[in-house]
């Protein structure tokens, strides 16, 4: 037996929950006619008659009311299934907004590792810093360092902390008294403070200044002088011999969070992305000797800034 088609059965239930063709059309975005013509169609298709039509009214026969039962079931049905098949789509994918020198320099070699022990999770990684709106931008976590105060709704999770030091290309001077010295707008305080936390002084030197922190540390990479570095930034350099850093890091006081609008537990994804970040960290800073003031573990309460 050949069915009529779905849309007529669609037209039909809607007209039967509403009890209006005029109200059916409304919710369906069509007209009043093409809903009494698609009624009509399988009323003649089935051979039986769904509505009772009476000084403008409609009302339900028997069989209509045997035939909405049925509809209503089964449109129910294929909307939980679609609902449900939307939200295991969106529970697949995470959003990440990361400042852009961690995510050039860092967590994008890493980002293979991460597919390979997580290949259900589809990454979109947003390249941005400071102040974040997660209601509009559609972000599920953000990795900020903590340089700026955020919204005191929002959940964070401490990451590792910062540690900052001079990185040169190894065959460049490594003295500090004349050397020139690669400034970065976005990190403007870099250098005054790794010299007082350092104790070392420079004298007598040139200034180059770089509108990027990453610029100023390419700037480095290419024998251009010095650079003041986070450890992250340069560990993959450091480690193949690209970079050195001749004077170590210190702590600079601050460190990098990942900041949810929800608690990282409530969300797999978010956890699952956040263990996995904090092992990479971990394993990074201690391949070069560095070591954490404290042991950051999920699930953890809020902290609020």
């Amino acid at each position: 037996m050949k069915l009529p088609p779905l849309n007529a059965f669609r037209y039909f239930d809607i007209a039967a929950q509403t009890e209006s063709f005029v109200r059916a059309a409304e919710h369906l975005h069509v007209t009043h006619g093409a809903v009494s013509r698609q009624i009509r169609l399988l009323e003649e298709s089935l051979g039986v008659e769904l509505f009772e039509r009476r000084n403008r009214a409609i009302f339900l026969t028997p069989a209509g009311r045997a035939l909405h039962g049925t509809t209503q079931a089964i449109f129910e049905q294929l909307e939980g299934a679609v609902q449900r098949l939307q939200h295991q789509v969106r529970d697949n994918v995470l959003v990440l907004s990361c400042e852009p020198t961690i995510a050039m320099r860092w967590l994008i070699p890493r980002l293979p590792r991460f597919h390979a022990t997580h290949p259900d999770l589809q990454l979109h990684l947003v390249a941005a810093g400071g102040p974040l709106d997660f209601a509009r931008s559609g972000v599920d976590m953000a990795i900020r360092r903590d340089d700026f105060h955020w919204n005191n709704q929002l959940f964070n999770q401490k990451v590792c902390d910062e540690w900052i030091g001079p990185v040169c290309h190894p065959a460049a001077s490594a003295r500090l008294d004349g050397q020139r010295l690669l400034h970065s707008t976005t990190r403007p305080a870099a250098w005054p403070t790794w010299l007082r936390l350092s104790g070392q002084q420079a004298r007598h030197c040139e200034r180059s200044d770089y509108e990027h922190f990453y610029l100023s540390i390419q700037a480095a990479n290419a024998g251009l002088g010095l650079a003041m570095a986070s450890a992250l930034m340069v560990c993959d350099e450091l480690d193949s011999g690209q970079l050195q850093a001749p004077y170590g890091f210190v702590r600079d006081g601050s460190a990098y969070h990942l900041l949810s609008p929800q608690p990282l537990a409530d969300s797999g994804k978010c956890q699952r992305f956040a263990e996995w970040l904090m092992d990479e960290c971990r394993g990074c800073l201690a391949h070069l000797g560095l070591t954490q003031n404290d042991d950051p573990a999920l699930p953890s309460p809020p902290q609020v800034r």
